[in-house]
């Protein structure tokens, strides 16, 4: 068999906890790889010692400076590099996507090796409506910055996924409850790994709870869209007939009940109505 891989960079997802959560198609890139770039060496090598992976390394990072993105780019005109992050997605709140850029406009190959990502992880455990997210990354760690962000995503109608640390997590629950009122939320930490949890209840509830118990590990937060904002008679009736036009009456309900925020029964009860 080739042992050599297309030259390119490849982006490899990493376990985020658990190391049998890597793939084997990302394991045999990183064994097949001949350099790879990684958030820090240490780190990543303990990942390498376990698949047997032996290519050298080169640090790639937030400090990583424009010449540093040069060398990473030659490297990757000559042969396969692997770009991985200390954990989960590379790209997803790490450094990455100006090398994917200008790799791209260098017009080398890029290949994804899907796999752990905390965020989406998280979604899964959390029981909160997944058919719209968005992830909003890390909030800013001062709270003047982190209530003015919160106040421009307060009306989205979408369940909104971020990262914290533990030490400020009560801090962030409170601000999140202050501007976005009394939604469901839930906190995730330590995914895939020996002690991973995922707690629910208001944003409120939470903020008491650890501010009582600040927890350890990484945490992934995820609350819930904004309440039902009681769409007029008319506003539904209008949005129904539009879309019953073109599709059932319970997929038309399905959409404008996402569109407009109100439960699905309400909007699939009128959909029968108005198509009889």
């Amino acid at each position: 068999m080739d042992q050599s891989l297309p030259p390119g960079l490849y982006i490899v997802a990493t376990p985020i906890g658990n190391l049998s959560d890597l793939s084997p198609r990302a394991a045999e890139t990183l064994r097949r790889a001949e350099l790879i770039l990684a958030e820090d060496k240490r780190v990543t090598a303990k990942l390498l010692a376990h698949v047997g992976a032996k290519a050298p390394m080169e640090t790639y990072n937030d400090h990583s400076s424009d010449a540093d993105r040069e060398r990473s780019l030659a490297a990757i005109a000559r042969g396969a590099v692997a770009l991985v992050s200390d954990a989960g997605t590379p790209l997803i709140s790490d450094p990455g996507y100006k090398l994917v850029r200008a790799t791209r406009a260098a017009g080398h190959a890029i290949v994804t090796i899907p796999g752990p990502c905390a965020a989406v992880a998280a979604l899964t455990l959390a029981g909160l409506p997944t058919d719209r997210f968005l992830f909003a990354g890390f909030l800013p760690a001062k709270s003047k910055a982190r209530k003015k962000a919160i106040a421009e995503l307060a009306a989205i109608q979408a369940s909104l996924v971020f990262y914290e640390s533990g030490p400020r997590l009560a801090e962030c629950l409170a601000d999140l409850a202050a501007g976005l009122g009394e939604r469901e939320a839930a906190v995730a930490r330590e995914i895939s790994k020996l002690h991973e949890q995922c707690v629910t209840g208001t944003l409120a509830e939470l903020a008491e709870r650890y501010g009582q118990a600040p927890p350890k590990g990484e945490i992934v937060i995820v609350v819930g869209p904004p309440p039902d904002r009681q769409a007029s008679a008319e506003d539904l009736d209008e949005a129904l007939r539009e879309s019953l036009a073109a599709l059932s009456p319970s997929r038309a309900a399905a959409e404008v009940a996402t569109r407009l925020g109100i439960p699905r029964k309400r909007a699939y009860a009128r959909a029968l109505e108005l198509s009889r």
